[in-house]
């Protein structure tokens, strides 16, 4: 991918100075770490985005079941789990 757009940002110096003595003890370009830094951060903030919108939807239809009626509160579900817990630990 050819390289033509300049980003310009302002930091402090003394981070711009311990940044670029750490790559190039890397013994790489500032600007690729950069670059790599920004494609990190882009795919970050999608994959949250994907499971935000994931968890939404999956809010919504427990819900919409609540709505219809389907749904279990609270105690009906700590009672069957404490059930199957006695169950599995041979109370029961």
């Amino acid at each position: 991918m050819p390289k033509e757009a300049v980003f310009t940002m302002k930091l402090e110096p003394e981070l711009r100075a311990a940044f670029v003595a750490e790559a190039e003890a890397a013994h790489r370009p500032a600007s690729q770490i950069m670059r790599e830094l920004m494609r990190d951060f882009i795919q970050r903030q999608r994959e949250t985005r994907e499971y935000e919108t994931f968890l939404r939807s999956k809010v919504e239809a427990g819900r919409a079941s609540m709505r219809k009626g389907k749904g279990h509160d609270n105690s009906e579900v700590e009672a069957e789990f404490a059930a199957r817990r006695a169950k599995v630990a041979g109370y029961a």
